[in-house]
């Protein structure tokens, strides 16, 4: 009778510990949903070369200081392929940047008649 108390006693402990741990790996997963969808979004933003400053610019791969001029020069762009039809940038320095950027247009004011 004491070995069959001591095997549920051991079943019941081996039980509670899958099932805790069972819960904490879903808990863990839960968890790192939010800060996943976080990172997500932060990476579908784009920085617009139609409007964005220096500093925002030059933060970019290859893009330094001088080709952050060109590109303020150059503007405005009709998109971001622009880049490389106005020889703004080398086409390997926009492929390392195509994804981050975007070209927004200005909304076209309304004429009054």
């Amino acid at each position: 009778m004491n070995r069959l108390l001591q095997s549920m006693l051991l079943a019941l402990a081996m039980s509670l510990t899958f099932s805790g741990a069972a819960h904490a790996a879903d808990a863990a997963k839960k968890a790192a949903a939010p800060a996943a969808s976080a990172s997500a979004s932060a990476k579908t933003e784009l920085l617009d070369i139609n409007s964005a400053s220096k500093k925002e610019l030059s933060g970019l791969p290859k893009i330094g200081d001088v080709r952050s001029d060109a590109i303020i020069k150059g503007r405005p762009y009709n998109g971001k392929d622009d880049l490389l039809n106005k020889k703004i940038i080398p086409e390997d320095v926009y492929n390392g940047i195509k994804d981050m950027i975007i070209a927004k247009q200005k909304p076209k004011a309304d004429k009054k008649k």
